[in-house]
């Protein structure tokens, strides 16, 4: 990926070294690209106009907040299910108060969000996980509105997904199909079902994620001449463990 400061570096430096110039101004512009979190020229513009670039737990939160704002009034129930999320990551005090920074910050409609969704979208666990709180606040007033659900489904396709894989995740939700996995999940629950503890390393409890996947995964249990019941716990588990990681993902804000 050609990132903004990678360009602009190897430019600069070609114009005043040639090609080793330009290899050095573009191993400058990368670190600088990475200090400063400038992913595309979208972020550039956001910088220069002095708004900091948004971390992976802010994004949720700034989504959520123009979700609520879409129909024009933040009601009681977005403001409850937005605690109800910070409440299930388990934040602490001063992640709580970003969280409500970001919040606010959605309901502006000012962020540009489609070069963080497309970066998010190379991790598919958190960008479902992304998608599942977005699903779990438009139906918070008891609704689904057009402005939320095109959204949505805008956000969704920058994350990659097509519309009848946003559409069968939707599924899962509603005044009456609240996932109770989702909805009751805690982080230490969530580490407990990866058998990880709050101080395991990133790389550790990513290596553990994908064991208890692929130990549980229903294509793998289907071939083994499991039976349909089986099949579908399979299923469940998945789900659990998708959800388990993504929450500790965004806890610990990891790639």
């Amino acid at each position: 990926m050609w990132w903004p400061g990678t360009l602009i570096g190897a430019g600069a430096g070609f114009a005043i070294a040639s090609i080793p110039g330009a290899m050095l101004g573009a191993l400058l512009g990368q670190a600088l690209d990475r200090r400063l979190q400038l992913y595309n020229w979208a972020h550039v513009r956001e910088r220069l106009g002095g708004r900091p670039a948004l971390r992976n737990d802010e994004l949720l939160f700034v989504l959520l907040g123009r979700l609520a704002k879409s129909d024009g009034r933040v009601g009681d129930g977005h403001i409850q299910q937005a605690r109800q999320e910070m409440r299930s990551l388990e934040m602490s005090e001063v992640a709580q108060r970003r969280a409500i920074a970001a919040f606010n910050r959605g309901k502006s409609g000012n962020d540009r969000l489609r070069g963080y969704l497309r970066r998010l979208g190379e991790q598919p666990h958190a960008a479902e996980g992304v998608l599942r709180a977005c699903w779990r606040m438009v139906w918070a007033d008891g609704r689904v509105g057009t402005a939320e659900r095109e959204l949505i489904q805008l956000w969704g396709k920058w994350l990659g997904w097509t519309s009848e894989q946003i559409q069968a995740l939707a599924q899962d939700y509603g005044p009456a199909r609240r996932h109770p996995v989702e909805s009751a999940m805690t982080y230490q629950e969530a580490l407990r079902l990866l058998g990880v503890a709050a101080t395991t390393e990133p790389a550790q409890i990513k290596r553990a994620y994908r064991r208890l996947l692929s130990r549980h995964h229903p294509d793998k249990v289907a071939g083994s001449g499991a039976t349909p019941e089986q099949v579908r716990e399979a299923t469940e588990k998945t789900r659990e463990l998708h959800s388990a990681y993504a929450l500790v993902r965004q806890r610990r804000d990891f790639r």
